[in-house]
């Protein structure tokens, strides 16, 4: 579907002396989770020397579409993690969970923007399209969890679910129903759903778009509240998939009695939302929510001007990532 540009996850290339093969060789402990069937590929990033020392665990949850974990090109490898991970790995193991029937390791030259592609079909695999919506992921991800706990390796006195983007919406809803959660990490987030960002976008890109009429985005919504179960193998997201992340966050987030750190750039299209949110928390006395505003930045935090041109050789995600970190110790 058009306009959900926003919810793409930044890749920093990271290079490596030798092409390698496995997760293991890329630093991270591999395991496979039986889910309803499906293989899900799990990674683990702990301090060198200490994948068997008990800490809690940094439960991240990234954003939209088909990105294998590990991409590979020209010997190295693209960041896993948007952030670097050293000062997180201190005090945590990170976790990632993989998107449904997408391979682990890819090399860039056989994807499609970054995107794992069904070669015969050139769309979206139907198994992927199947379970892309946000039912599966919080099932999913809470099974995950559920296993992880059992670990000698996890200290079970803490839980951090960190999001990005999309993820943001699926932590939300995952810390409503595992009360096991002990701090949520609201990042990159529209507390009023997915479609609202797709409409703000069109609104402003009509202003020198003129093929963009965000009429056509309400038909679409329209057509897929008539369907809202509807999945199919599109070239975007299914109806079931976009329906449920636009029913809007927000609604988790007020029952949440955890502590909350809601973070974006002011330059997002969600920003307005987070602030609208901000207020009417003020209002309600959540106590619990902490607010962190990045002025002048764009969704993945890189800085845009009142043009709308992003300057991306402004990296600014291991600063997002410290505040997390100052946040957690207070």
């Amino acid at each position: 579907m058009r306009g959900i540009v926003f919810l793409y996850v930044f890749f920093i290339p990271i290079l490596l002396v030798s092409q390698s093969r496995t997760p293991k060789d890329f630093g991270f402990r591999h395991i496979v989770f039986n889910y309803k069937g499906d293989d899900v590929d799990i990674l683990v990033k702990s301090k060198k020397g200490e994948i068997d020392i008990p800490k809690p665990l940094f439960f991240f949850i990234q954003g939209s579409l088909p990105h294998p974990l590990i991409i590979t090109e020209n010997g190295g490898n693209y960041g896993v993690f948007p952030f670097d991970t050293d000062s997180i790995e201190q005090k945590y193991h990170l976790v990632i969970v993989g998107k449904p029937f997408t391979p682990v390791i890819v090399d860039k030259n056989k994807l499609k923007d970054f995107q794992f592609i069904d070669s015969t079909t050139n769309r979206f695999s139907k198994e992927y399209i199947k379970r892309n919506h946000l039912d599966y992921y919080v099932d999913r991800d809470i099974k995950v969890l559920e296993f992880l706990l059992k670990r000698k390796w996890v200290k079970k006195n803490k839980l951090v679910v960190s999001t990005h983007s999309e993820g943001s919406t699926i932590g939300s809803k995952l810390c409503v129903l595992y009360p096991k959660v002990t701090h949520l990490i609201y990042s990159g987030g529209n507390p009023f759903g997915r479609y609202i960002n797709i409409i703000r976008q069109n609104r402003f890109e009509e202003l020198s778009d003129s093929t963009v009429n965000t009429e056509d985005a309400y038909n679409q919504w329209k057509n897929i509240v008539r369907e809202p179960q509807q999945i199919d193998n599109s070239d975007g997201d299914t109806y079931k998939g976009t329906f449920g992340f636009s029913i809007p966050p927000i609604n988790y987030l007020r029952k949440l009695k955890i502590p909350v750190l809601v973070s974006y750039g002011t330059m997002d299209y969600c920003s307005p939302f987070n602030d609208y949110m901000r207020l009417e928390f003020i209002q309600k006395g959540k106590s619990n929510f902490t607010f962190k505003p990045y002025i002048g930045l764009e969704h993945n935090y890189f800085p845009k001007d009142k043009m709308g041109v992003v300057n991306h050789n402004e990296f600014n995600w291991n600063k997002v990532s410290s505040d997390w970190l100052k946040w957690l110790d207070k």
